[in-house]
Protein backbone atom coordinates (compact mmCIF):
# COMPACT_ATOMS: atom_id res chain seq x y z
CA UNK A 1 0.00 0.00 0.00
CA UNK A 2 2.83 2.36 0.71
CA UNK A 3 4.35 1.42 -2.69
CA UNK A 4 1.58 2.08 -3.92
CA UNK A 5 1.31 5.90 -2.54
CA UNK A 6 4.78 6.95 -3.84
CA UNK A 7 4.46 5.47 -6.77
CA UNK A 8 1.05 7.63 -6.98
CA UNK A 9 3.16 10.52 -6.04
CA UNK A 10 5.74 10.34 -8.36
CA UNK A 11 3.98 10.15 -10.95
CA UNK A 12 1.80 13.36 -10.32
CA UNK A 13 5.24 14.97 -10.22
CA UNK A 14 6.60 17.10 -13.54
CA UNK A 15 7.84 14.66 -16.34
CA UNK A 16 11.26 16.64 -15.90
CA UNK A 17 11.18 15.58 -12.30
CA UNK A 18 10.04 12.27 -12.70
CA UNK A 19 13.60 11.47 -15.25
CA UNK A 20 15.81 13.06 -12.53
CA UNK A 21 14.57 10.57 -10.15
CA UNK A 22 14.31 7.62 -12.43
CA UNK A 23 17.58 8.30 -14.07
CA UNK A 24 19.14 8.64 -10.89
CA UNK A 25 17.82 5.83 -9.29
CA UNK A 26 18.56 3.34 -12.22
CA UNK A 27 22.01 5.36 -12.34
CA UNK A 28 23.19 4.15 -8.92
CA UNK A 29 21.66 0.66 -8.48
CA UNK A 30 23.86 -0.38 -11.98
CA UNK A 31 26.82 1.66 -10.68
CA UNK A 32 27.02 0.04 -7.41
CA UNK A 33 26.75 -3.47 -9.17
CA UNK A 34 29.67 -2.35 -10.69
CA UNK A 35 31.53 -2.63 -7.26
CA UNK A 36 31.12 -6.44 -7.36
CA UNK A 37 31.73 -7.25 -10.93
CA UNK A 38 34.91 -4.67 -11.93
CA UNK A 39 37.08 -4.03 -9.08
CA UNK A 40 39.13 -7.05 -9.26
CA UNK A 41 40.62 -6.38 -12.92
CA UNK A 42 42.44 -3.14 -11.75
CA UNK A 43 44.76 -6.23 -10.14
CA UNK A 44 47.41 -7.37 -12.96
CA UNK A 45 48.60 -10.22 -11.06
CA UNK A 46 51.97 -10.11 -12.17
CA UNK A 47 53.88 -13.16 -13.26
CA UNK A 48 51.07 -15.86 -12.19
CA UNK A 49 49.84 -18.77 -14.79
CA UNK A 50 47.74 -21.97 -15.08
CA UNK A 51 48.14 -24.25 -17.62
CA UNK A 52 50.27 -21.92 -20.20
CA UNK A 53 47.42 -19.31 -19.90
CA UNK A 54 47.50 -15.61 -17.83
CA UNK A 55 46.30 -15.95 -14.50
CA UNK A 56 44.12 -12.73 -14.97
CA UNK A 57 42.66 -13.75 -18.18
CA UNK A 58 41.63 -17.25 -16.54
CA UNK A 59 39.77 -14.78 -14.03
CA UNK A 60 38.65 -12.28 -16.72
CA UNK A 61 36.99 -15.71 -18.86
CA UNK A 62 35.72 -17.69 -15.55
CA UNK A 63 33.84 -14.37 -14.96
CA UNK A 64 32.81 -13.91 -18.76
CA UNK A 65 31.57 -17.44 -18.60
CA UNK A 66 29.23 -17.07 -16.15
CA UNK A 67 28.36 -13.76 -17.03
CA UNK A 68 28.03 -14.83 -20.70
CA UNK A 69 25.67 -18.44 -19.33
CA UNK A 70 23.57 -15.62 -17.24
CA UNK A 71 22.69 -13.49 -20.22
CA UNK A 72 21.78 -16.76 -22.06
CA UNK A 73 19.56 -17.39 -19.36
CA UNK A 74 18.24 -14.13 -19.31
CA UNK A 75 16.81 -14.38 -23.04
CA UNK A 76 14.17 -16.46 -21.47
CA UNK A 77 14.40 -15.04 -17.90
CA UNK A 78 14.00 -11.38 -18.16
CA UNK A 79 11.86 -11.66 -21.47
CA UNK A 80 9.32 -13.35 -19.17
CA UNK A 81 10.16 -11.01 -16.23
CA UNK A 82 6.96 -9.97 -14.31
CA UNK A 83 7.56 -6.86 -12.32
CA UNK A 84 6.63 -8.38 -8.94
CA UNK A 85 9.70 -8.73 -6.62
CA UNK A 86 12.55 -6.70 -9.13
CA UNK A 87 13.89 -5.27 -6.70
CA UNK A 88 14.41 -8.23 -4.37
CA UNK A 89 15.89 -10.47 -7.38
CA UNK A 90 18.71 -7.28 -7.60
CA UNK A 91 19.61 -7.47 -4.34
CA UNK A 92 19.79 -11.26 -3.62
CA UNK A 93 21.67 -11.69 -7.04
CA UNK A 94 24.02 -9.36 -5.75
CA UNK A 95 24.20 -10.82 -2.64
CA UNK A 96 25.57 -14.04 -4.01
CA UNK A 97 28.22 -12.19 -6.13
CA UNK A 98 29.75 -11.02 -3.22
CA UNK A 99 29.65 -14.12 -1.16
CA UNK A 100 31.44 -15.37 -4.25
CA UNK A 101 34.43 -12.57 -4.02
CA UNK A 102 34.60 -14.04 -0.37
CA UNK A 103 35.06 -17.63 -1.22
CA UNK A 104 37.59 -16.28 -4.02
CA UNK A 105 39.68 -14.35 -1.05
CA UNK A 106 39.69 -17.17 1.24
CA UNK A 107 40.88 -19.89 -1.79
CA UNK A 108 44.11 -20.46 -2.85
CA UNK A 109 45.12 -20.06 -6.35
CA UNK A 110 44.54 -20.61 -8.91
CA UNK A 111 41.75 -22.88 -7.41
CA UNK A 112 39.91 -20.00 -7.26
CA UNK A 113 39.28 -19.14 -10.41
CA UNK A 114 36.50 -21.11 -10.24
CA UNK A 115 34.53 -18.42 -7.97
CA UNK A 116 34.78 -15.64 -10.66
CA UNK A 117 32.70 -17.95 -12.59
CA UNK A 118 29.91 -17.74 -9.70
CA UNK A 119 30.95 -14.27 -9.53
CA UNK A 120 29.56 -13.61 -13.04
CA UNK A 121 26.62 -16.11 -13.14
CA UNK A 122 24.41 -13.59 -11.41
CA UNK A 123 25.25 -10.64 -12.08
CA UNK A 124 24.52 -10.68 -16.08
CA UNK A 125 21.09 -10.51 -14.85
CA UNK A 126 21.03 -7.30 -13.38
CA UNK A 127 20.86 -4.91 -16.06
CA UNK A 128 17.78 -6.59 -17.66
CA UNK A 129 15.91 -5.92 -13.71
CA UNK A 130 17.14 -2.45 -13.67
CA UNK A 131 16.12 -1.56 -17.21
CA UNK A 132 12.89 -2.80 -16.63
CA UNK A 133 11.61 -0.09 -15.11
CA UNK A 134 13.04 1.99 -17.50
CA UNK A 135 11.48 1.02 -20.62
CA UNK A 136 8.30 2.08 -23.32
CA UNK A 137 8.62 5.58 -22.10
CA UNK A 138 8.70 8.33 -24.06
CA UNK A 139 11.51 9.57 -22.17
CA UNK A 140 13.88 5.95 -22.15
CA UNK A 141 16.71 7.64 -24.40
CA UNK A 142 17.15 9.75 -21.35
CA UNK A 143 16.83 7.70 -19.10
CA UNK A 144 18.81 4.61 -20.69
CA UNK A 145 21.43 6.90 -21.60
CA UNK A 146 21.86 8.12 -17.49
CA UNK A 147 21.98 4.06 -16.67
CA UNK A 148 23.93 3.01 -19.83
CA UNK A 149 27.18 5.30 -18.55
CA UNK A 150 27.27 3.72 -15.59
CA UNK A 151 29.08 1.84 -17.73
CA UNK A 152 31.81 4.00 -18.06
CA UNK A 153 31.60 6.19 -14.86
CA UNK A 154 31.06 3.28 -12.46
CA UNK A 155 33.64 1.15 -14.07
CA UNK A 156 36.34 3.92 -13.78
CA UNK A 157 35.31 4.63 -10.18
CA UNK A 158 35.20 1.15 -8.98
CA UNK A 159 38.49 0.82 -10.16
CA UNK A 160 39.94 3.76 -8.80
CA UNK A 161 38.52 2.64 -5.62
CA UNK A 162 39.88 -0.89 -6.35
CA UNK A 163 43.80 0.88 -7.21
CA UNK A 164 43.56 2.83 -3.92
CA UNK A 165 43.06 0.33 -1.67
CA UNK A 166 45.80 -1.38 -2.81
CA UNK A 167 48.11 1.29 -3.16
CA UNK A 168 47.41 2.69 0.28
CA UNK A 169 46.65 -0.28 2.50
CA UNK A 170 47.69 -3.79 2.93
CA UNK A 171 44.97 -5.74 1.35
CA UNK A 172 45.81 -8.25 -1.23
CA UNK A 173 44.86 -8.62 -4.95
CA UNK A 174 42.33 -11.37 -3.43
CA UNK A 175 40.63 -9.59 -0.29
CA UNK A 176 40.53 -5.97 -2.85
CA UNK A 177 37.50 -6.87 -4.54
CA UNK A 178 35.28 -7.93 -1.47
CA UNK A 179 36.30 -5.23 0.43
CA UNK A 180 35.38 -2.71 -2.16
CA UNK A 181 31.75 -4.59 -2.93
CA UNK A 182 31.39 -4.32 0.87
CA UNK A 183 32.19 -0.07 1.13
CA UNK A 184 29.62 -0.10 -1.52
CA UNK A 185 26.65 -2.31 0.28
CA UNK A 186 24.71 0.22 1.36
CA UNK A 187 24.73 2.34 -1.35
CA UNK A 188 23.58 0.13 -3.44
CA UNK A 189 20.45 -1.18 -0.74
CA UNK A 190 19.54 2.75 -0.73
CA UNK A 191 19.34 2.50 -4.56
CA UNK A 192 17.38 -0.39 -5.01
CA UNK A 193 14.99 0.98 -2.78
CA UNK A 194 14.41 4.12 -4.86
CA UNK A 195 14.21 2.40 -8.09
CA UNK A 196 11.80 -0.01 -6.88
CA UNK A 197 9.37 3.15 -6.37
CA UNK A 198 9.22 4.02 -10.46
CA UNK A 199 6.05 4.14 -10.80
CA UNK A 200 4.72 2.07 -14.26
CA UNK A 201 4.69 3.67 -17.50
CA UNK A 202 1.90 5.94 -18.63
CA UNK A 203 -1.09 5.42 -21.20
CA UNK A 204 0.35 8.42 -23.36
CA UNK A 205 4.21 6.04 -23.32
CA UNK A 206 1.94 2.97 -24.44
CA UNK A 207 0.69 5.08 -27.32
CA UNK A 208 3.95 6.32 -28.17
CA UNK A 209 6.24 3.52 -27.82
CA UNK A 210 3.80 0.62 -27.68
CA UNK A 211 2.68 -1.86 -24.73
CA UNK A 212 6.10 -3.72 -23.47
CA UNK A 213 4.77 -7.37 -22.87
CA UNK A 214 6.53 -10.52 -21.60
CA UNK A 215 7.61 -12.64 -24.51
CA UNK A 216 7.27 -16.52 -24.22
CA UNK A 217 9.28 -18.67 -26.12
CA UNK A 218 6.44 -19.51 -29.35
CA UNK A 219 6.97 -15.11 -29.10
CA UNK A 220 10.46 -15.25 -29.38
CA UNK A 221 10.77 -17.42 -31.88
CA UNK A 222 8.11 -15.57 -34.02
CA UNK A 223 10.01 -12.29 -33.53
CA UNK A 224 13.41 -13.43 -34.38
CA UNK A 225 12.24 -15.49 -38.25
CA UNK A 226 10.30 -12.27 -38.73
CA UNK A 227 13.49 -10.04 -38.14
CA UNK A 228 16.71 -12.49 -38.34
CA UNK A 229 17.84 -10.00 -41.45
CA UNK A 230 18.15 -7.07 -39.38
CA UNK A 231 19.07 -8.57 -36.08
CA UNK A 232 21.49 -10.93 -37.68
CA UNK A 233 23.63 -7.77 -38.53
CA UNK A 234 22.59 -6.16 -35.56
CA UNK A 235 24.35 -8.32 -33.45
CA UNK A 236 27.25 -8.87 -35.05
CA UNK A 237 27.92 -5.30 -34.62
CA UNK A 238 27.32 -5.71 -30.92
CA UNK A 239 29.97 -8.50 -30.99
CA UNK A 240 32.73 -6.25 -31.83
CA UNK A 241 31.87 -3.08 -29.75
CA UNK A 242 31.51 -5.86 -27.19
CA UNK A 243 34.56 -6.53 -27.96
CA UNK A 244 36.69 -3.11 -28.10
CA UNK A 245 34.83 -2.07 -24.86
CA UNK A 246 35.72 -5.17 -22.74
CA UNK A 247 39.62 -4.88 -24.00
CA UNK A 248 39.64 -1.47 -22.97
CA UNK A 249 37.68 -2.00 -19.28
CA UNK A 250 39.54 -5.45 -18.41
CA UNK A 251 42.69 -4.77 -19.28
CA UNK A 252 42.61 -0.91 -18.84
CA UNK A 253 45.45 -1.67 -15.76
CA UNK A 254 47.88 -3.40 -18.54
CA UNK A 255 47.16 -0.62 -21.14
CA UNK A 256 47.65 2.37 -18.75
CA UNK A 257 50.74 0.78 -17.40
CA UNK A 258 52.45 0.61 -21.14
CA UNK A 259 51.67 3.76 -21.50
CA UNK A 260 53.56 4.75 -18.41
CA UNK A 261 50.46 5.65 -15.90
CA UNK A 262 50.03 2.52 -13.79
CA UNK A 263 50.80 4.32 -11.11
CA UNK A 264 47.94 6.72 -11.27
CA UNK A 265 44.62 5.55 -9.23
CA UNK A 266 42.53 7.97 -10.49
CA UNK A 267 43.51 7.79 -14.27
CA UNK A 268 40.75 5.22 -14.45
CA UNK A 269 38.22 7.95 -13.16
CA UNK A 270 39.35 10.69 -14.93
CA UNK A 271 39.73 9.35 -18.14
CA UNK A 272 35.96 8.24 -18.33
CA UNK A 273 34.48 11.89 -17.24
CA UNK A 274 34.80 13.07 -20.67
CA UNK A 275 33.70 9.82 -22.59
CA UNK A 276 30.56 9.51 -20.08
CA UNK A 277 29.55 13.11 -20.47
CA UNK A 278 29.70 13.25 -24.26
CA UNK A 279 27.60 10.06 -24.84
CA UNK A 280 25.47 11.14 -22.34
CA UNK A 281 24.47 14.61 -23.97
CA UNK A 282 24.18 13.08 -27.14
CA UNK A 283 22.19 10.07 -27.02
CA UNK A 284 19.88 11.70 -24.29
CA UNK A 285 19.07 14.59 -26.70
CA UNK A 286 17.79 11.72 -29.35
CA UNK A 287 14.43 11.85 -27.06
CA UNK A 288 13.25 15.20 -29.00
CA UNK A 289 13.18 12.88 -32.31
CA UNK A 290 9.64 11.52 -32.22
CA UNK A 291 9.80 9.66 -35.51
CA UNK A 292 10.97 6.38 -34.69
CA UNK A 293 11.97 5.72 -37.76
CA UNK A 294 14.14 8.59 -38.19
CA UNK A 295 15.25 8.28 -34.71
CA UNK A 296 16.36 4.59 -35.41
CA UNK A 297 18.08 5.41 -38.73
CA UNK A 298 20.11 8.49 -36.49
CA UNK A 299 21.24 5.27 -34.03
CA UNK A 300 22.77 3.86 -36.73
CA UNK A 301 24.48 6.42 -37.82
CA UNK A 302 25.77 6.94 -34.25
CA UNK A 303 27.28 3.62 -34.34
CA UNK A 304 28.80 4.18 -37.94
CA UNK A 305 30.44 7.94 -36.50
CA UNK A 306 31.78 5.95 -33.44
CA UNK A 307 33.75 3.39 -35.46
CA UNK A 308 34.94 5.91 -37.72
CA UNK A 309 36.84 7.86 -35.06
CA UNK A 310 38.03 4.51 -33.65
CA UNK A 311 39.73 4.22 -37.05
CA UNK A 312 40.68 8.09 -37.35
CA UNK A 313 42.43 8.13 -33.76
CA UNK A 314 44.09 4.92 -34.02
CA UNK A 315 45.85 6.13 -37.25
CA UNK A 316 46.58 9.41 -35.20
CA UNK A 317 48.04 7.68 -32.73
CA UNK A 318 49.77 5.38 -34.67
CA UNK A 319 51.67 7.96 -36.59
CA UNK A 320 52.41 9.75 -32.62
CA UNK A 321 50.33 12.59 -33.47
CA UNK A 322 48.06 12.62 -30.53
CA UNK A 323 49.07 10.97 -26.72
CA UNK A 324 48.10 7.55 -25.41
CA UNK A 325 45.49 9.09 -23.10
CA UNK A 326 44.01 11.03 -25.77
CA UNK A 327 44.12 8.05 -28.10
CA UNK A 328 42.32 6.26 -25.15
CA UNK A 329 39.72 8.71 -24.11
CA UNK A 330 38.74 9.25 -27.65
CA UNK A 331 38.13 5.96 -28.71
CA UNK A 332 36.23 5.54 -25.67
CA UNK A 333 33.86 7.82 -27.12
CA UNK A 334 33.93 6.19 -30.04
CA UNK A 335 33.36 2.36 -28.58
CA UNK A 336 30.62 3.61 -25.97
CA UNK A 337 28.71 5.38 -28.14
CA UNK A 338 27.65 2.64 -30.35
CA UNK A 339 27.48 0.79 -27.04
CA UNK A 340 25.45 2.80 -25.39
CA UNK A 341 23.21 3.84 -28.05
CA UNK A 342 22.38 0.06 -28.61
CA UNK A 343 21.35 -0.42 -24.74
CA UNK A 344 19.54 3.19 -24.50
CA UNK A 345 18.27 4.01 -27.96
CA UNK A 346 18.52 1.53 -30.77
CA UNK A 347 16.55 -1.41 -29.71
CA UNK A 348 14.32 0.45 -27.71
CA UNK A 349 13.10 2.46 -30.93
CA UNK A 350 13.34 -0.84 -33.02
CA UNK A 351 10.82 -2.12 -31.26
CA UNK A 352 8.53 1.26 -31.13
CA UNK A 353 9.10 1.47 -35.01
CA UNK A 354 7.75 -2.00 -36.01
CA UNK A 355 5.27 -1.93 -33.29
CA UNK A 356 5.93 -5.10 -31.75
CA UNK A 357 4.54 -5.81 -28.79
CA UNK A 358 7.34 -7.30 -26.89
CA UNK A 359 10.50 -6.18 -24.75
CA UNK A 360 13.83 -5.17 -24.97
CA UNK A 361 15.34 -7.47 -22.70
CA UNK A 362 15.02 -10.11 -25.25
CA UNK A 363 16.80 -8.30 -27.42
CA UNK A 364 19.04 -7.09 -25.24
CA UNK A 365 20.40 -10.75 -23.51
CA UNK A 366 20.07 -12.17 -27.09
CA UNK A 367 23.08 -9.58 -28.28
CA UNK A 368 24.78 -9.37 -25.30
CA UNK A 369 25.38 -13.30 -24.73
CA UNK A 370 27.16 -13.69 -27.94
CA UNK A 371 28.95 -10.46 -27.41
CA UNK A 372 30.44 -12.20 -24.53
CA UNK A 373 31.38 -15.44 -26.06
CA UNK A 374 33.19 -13.05 -28.79
CA UNK A 375 35.42 -11.71 -26.12
CA UNK A 376 35.98 -14.90 -24.16
CA UNK A 377 36.88 -15.81 -27.14
CA UNK A 378 39.22 -13.16 -27.93
CA UNK A 379 41.13 -13.09 -24.96
CA UNK A 380 41.62 -16.71 -25.72
CA UNK A 381 43.54 -15.85 -28.98
CA UNK A 382 45.26 -13.65 -27.43
CA UNK A 383 46.65 -15.88 -25.29
CA UNK A 384 47.67 -18.44 -27.20
CA UNK A 385 48.50 -17.01 -30.86
CA UNK A 386 49.73 -13.59 -29.85
CA UNK A 387 51.55 -13.63 -26.36
CA UNK A 388 53.95 -11.40 -26.92
CA UNK A 389 51.85 -8.28 -28.81
CA UNK A 390 51.25 -5.73 -25.95
CA UNK A 391 47.77 -4.73 -25.36
CA UNK A 392 48.17 -1.49 -26.50
CA UNK A 393 49.46 -2.47 -29.86
CA UNK A 394 46.66 -5.92 -30.24
CA UNK A 395 43.77 -3.24 -28.92
CA UNK A 396 44.94 -0.69 -31.63
CA UNK A 397 44.83 -3.44 -34.66
CA UNK A 398 42.14 -4.75 -33.70
CA UNK A 399 40.20 -1.35 -33.22
CA UNK A 400 40.88 -0.73 -36.76
CA UNK A 401 39.98 -4.41 -38.09
CA UNK A 402 36.58 -4.55 -36.34
CA UNK A 403 35.62 -0.85 -36.67
CA UNK A 404 36.02 -1.05 -40.69
CA UNK A 405 33.52 -4.20 -41.19
CA UNK A 406 31.23 -2.27 -38.26
CA UNK A 407 30.36 0.40 -40.46
CA UNK A 408 30.28 -1.89 -43.67
CA UNK A 409 27.53 -3.91 -41.38
CA UNK A 410 26.20 -0.45 -40.52
CA UNK A 411 24.90 0.22 -43.91
CA UNK A 412 23.82 -3.12 -45.16
CA UNK A 413 21.74 -3.10 -41.62
CA UNK A 414 20.23 0.24 -42.66
CA UNK A 415 19.24 -0.90 -46.45
CA UNK A 416 17.37 -4.24 -44.18
CA UNK A 417 15.35 -2.33 -42.43
CA UNK A 418 14.66 -0.08 -45.25
CA UNK A 419 13.71 -3.35 -47.20
CA UNK A 420 11.48 -4.57 -44.16
CA UNK A 421 9.55 -1.34 -44.29
CA UNK A 422 8.82 -1.41 -47.62
CA UNK A 423 7.76 -5.09 -47.10
CA UNK A 424 4.98 -3.92 -44.19
CA UNK A 425 4.16 -0.83 -46.04
CA UNK A 426 2.81 -2.92 -49.50
CA UNK A 427 1.25 -5.59 -46.59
Amino acid sequence: MLKNKIQEFISKQPSWLFVVYASLAAFFTYSCMYAFRKTFTVATFDEQFFLGIHYKIWLISSQLIGYTLSKFIGIKLISELKPENRSKYILVVIGIAQLALFLFAVTPSPWNIIWMFFNGLPLGIVWGLVFSYLEGRKTTEILGAAVSVSFIFASGIVKSVGKFLLINTQLSEYWMPFTTGAIFTIPLIISVWLLSKVPNPTADDITHRTVRLPMTKSARKEFLSKFISILFPLTLIFVFLTVLRDIRDNFAAEIWTELGMGSTPEIFTTSEIPVGVGVLVIVALMVLYKNNLKALNMSLGFVAFGFIINIATTILYNMELISGIVWIITVGFGVYLGYITYHALLFERFIATFKQAGNIGFLFYLSDAIGYLGSVSTFMAKNFFSPNISWVSFFGTLNIYLSFFGILLCIFTYVAIQKKLLKYELK
